[in-house]
C-alpha cells in the first residue's frame, strides 16, 4: 500500500471514530476531543491528497459527519442471449457496469436501477445478488472507504429504453458477451463482472470479502 493510500485511511479511521463519538457521547468534553480528532483526520487527509485544508473544510459536515462506510451500488444487466450491459463512463474513457452512490431513503436495489436508469435509460429488474465489495482488494483507491453492491438484472419484460437522464456521465452504451468485453475495462470492474457471470451461470454463491487468509465464497 502506498504511503499516501495509507495516510488516507488512517483518516478515514479516525473520520468514523470522530464521528461516531459526536454522534453518541453527550459530554462536552468528550465532544471537544471528538472534534480534535476529526481536525487530526482533516489534516492526514489534506496531506494523503495534496490538496490544502481550507479546500476539504466542507467535508465535517457531510462526509465526515457519516461514521460507517460510504456505500454504492452497480448492476450486472445481463439479457437473454447472456450478453451484459456496459457504458463508457465520460470521466476516464473506460468501460464499466452502470451504477453509483446510493441516496438515503432507498433500497440497495432501488437506488442501483435508478442509476441504470439514469446512465442508460434501461429499465431493469433485479435477480439476484452477486455480490458486496470492499473497493481496496481492487486496487481501486479514494479518499473514503467504500462497499459496493453488485446486482445480478435482467431488462424489464415489455420495457423500451427512454432518453437516459445523466447522459453527461456516459461517453456510449453497449451489449458485450462475456468472452467479448472491451479492452478498456475499468481495471475495479473486472473483479465484479466476472463474479456476475459466475452468478448467472450458476446461481451462487454470493460473493463477500473474508478475512485475509480465507476463500472467497464462490470464487475459489
Amino acid at each position: 500500500m502506498a504511503v499516501a493510500e495509507q495516510i488516507a485511511l488512517w483518516a478515514d479511521k479516525l473520520r468514523d471514530l470522530s464521528a461516531e463519538g459526536l454522534h453518541f457521547s453527550g459530554d462536552s468534553y468528550d465532544q471537544e476531543r471528538y472534534r480534535a480528532v476529526q481536525d487530526v483526520a482533516l489534516a492526514m487527509l489534506a496531506l494523503a491528497s495534496g490538496r490544502d485544508l481550507e479546500s476539504l473544510e466542507p467535508l465535517r459536515g457531510t462526509i465526515f459527519a457519516k461514521f460507517t462506510p460510504l456505500i454504492g451500488g452497480d448492476a450486472a444487466v445481463i439479457d437473454d442471449l447472456g450478453q451484459l450491459l456496459l457504458i463508457q463512463r465520460a470521466d476516464n474513457g473506460t468501460w464499466a457496469m452502470p451504477g453509483g452512490a446510493l441516496q438515503v431513503g432507498e433500497t440497495p436495489a432501488e437506488g442501483i436501477l435508478r442509476e441504470v436508469l439514469e446512465e442508460t435509460g434501461i429499465s431493469c429488474q433485479p435477480v439476484a445478488l452477486v455480490g458486496i465489495f470492499d473497493i481496496r482488494p481492487s486496487g481501486l483507491t479514494g479518499l473514503h472507504h467504500l462497499y459496493l453492491i453488485t446486482l445480478l438484472c435482467r431488462p424489464a419484460e415489455g420495457m423500451g429504453s427512454a432518453m437516459p437522464t445523466h447522459a453527461h456521465e456516459v461517453l456510449d452504451t453497449g451489449w458485450f458477451a462475456e468472452h467479448d468485453l472491451p479492452e478498456d475495462l475499468h481495471f475495479a470492474s473486472k473483479r465484479r463482472i466476472r463474479e456476475a457471470f459466475r452468478v448467472w451461470k450458476s446461481g451462487g454463491p454470493a460473493f463477500f470479502d473474508t478475512p485475509a487468509g480465507a476463500h472467497d465464497a464462490g470464487s475459489g
